[in-house]
């Protein structure tokens, strides 16, 4: 059923001027230079708790340091920057958050609340906070998983975006605030190294059949599961961001599928342009994360209220993926 909204009824508003949190993290990287690109660079303001040497995300555009664990800096940020609009992409990832759980619910749960709270108090036009299909558990059906389903992950990344899920859509309900989000599958990119994620080997088999012409893969041969090159990633996050309102019927949890195959699958395509690549398959604790997440999802929702179609397969990724590397690191 559609959320209602009483207190609002101009759901759809413009944005001219966007914050985004976690800027110079593996998707929030490529986000801000495609938000910059598309609404001028002095719009979008990037945002991260560190910084990094010579990073075409801080002298692109403005910056500023940013802890979304901080309520008040997070409302300062919003307030100094002018933005009308945040791209959540802040978040402690899957593996990394089983090492620390603490920190992960912490910077997950605090931030999106925090942002929340922000945009509520400044009646923002729009938020996105991505989730994952790490709010899927091992009750959950594996193949062509449904939108409607049993939600009961096993990683504490998964518990905060179930969670993050369902406060999105308590702030929509409750205070009328358009808040946005999908599951994203794992992210494949040629430009920005992957940060602690459970999918993580699907970007460094590529990095390792380049610089080395071997890999050992942290998961078995036969693990498969859905992912989503970068340009496909960015252009389903601003396809939803940019939706009108009155097409959607849900929120802050679309399915988004793009591609769904094993890491051997993956080797295979490597093998049609470097012969010899080799690949070893030692499982590690990621294995078990791995197996509790779904094989395929069913993203009809995402395809029907907005249009959402991919526009690359593992092929076309795997050529693209390849010459991209060569040209930057050999």
């Amino acid at each position: 059923m559609r959320t209602s909204f009483p207190e609002r009824q101009d759901m759809t508003r413009d944005f001219k001027r966007i914050l985004v949190t976690g800027a110079l993290g593996q998707i929030g990287s490529e986000l801000t230079a495609e938000l910059r690109s598309r609404y001028g660079s002095d719009n979008v303001t990037a945002s991260d708790i560190k910084t990094v040497k010579e990073s075409p995300v801080m002298e692109g555009g403005p910056w500023t340091v940013l802890d979304v664990t901080d309520p008040v800096a997070v409302e300062e940020a919003v307030l100094r920057t002018k933005a009308d609009a945040v791209f959540h992409m802040a978040a402690i990832l899957s593996a990394t958050g089983e090492q620390n759980p603490q920190l992960c619910w912490k910077v997950n749960m605090d931030g999106t609340i925090n942002i929340l709270e922000a945009a509520r108090k400044q009646d923002l036009a729009r938020v996105i906070i991505p989730s994952s299909i790490a709010a899927f558990g091992p009750e959950t059906p594996r193949d062509s998983t449904p939108q409607e389903t049993v939600l009961r992950p096993r990683t504490m990344y998964g518990v905060t975006k179930v969670s993050g899920e369902l406060i999105c859509d308590y702030y929509a309900r409750k205070y009328g605030l358009d808040v946005r989000g999908l599951r994203y599958p794992g992210i494949i990119s040629s430009e920005t190294l992957p940060g602690g994620g459970t999918t993580d080997y699907a970007v460094d088999i590529y990095y390792k059949a380049v610089l080395e012409g071997r890999y050992t893969c942290f998961v078995r041969e036969d693990t498969m599961l859905p992912m989503m090159y970068m340009p496909d990633c960015i252009k389903a996050t601003l396809d939803l961001a940019e939706a009108d309102f009155d097409s959607l019927v849900h929120h802050s949890d679309f399915n988004v599928g793009a591609l769904s195959m094993t890491a051997g699958d993956i080797a295979a395509s490597i093998r049609k342009h470097i012969p010899d690549f080799q690949v070893e398959y030692r499982p590690d604790y990621r294995q078990a994360i791995a197996d509790t997440w779904p094989k395929s999802v069913n993203d009809s929702a995402a395809r029907a209220e907005w249009g959402w179609e991919p526009d690359w397969d593992l092929d076309s990724m795997t050529a693209d993926m390849l010459e991209r590397l060569r040209s930057r690191l050999l």
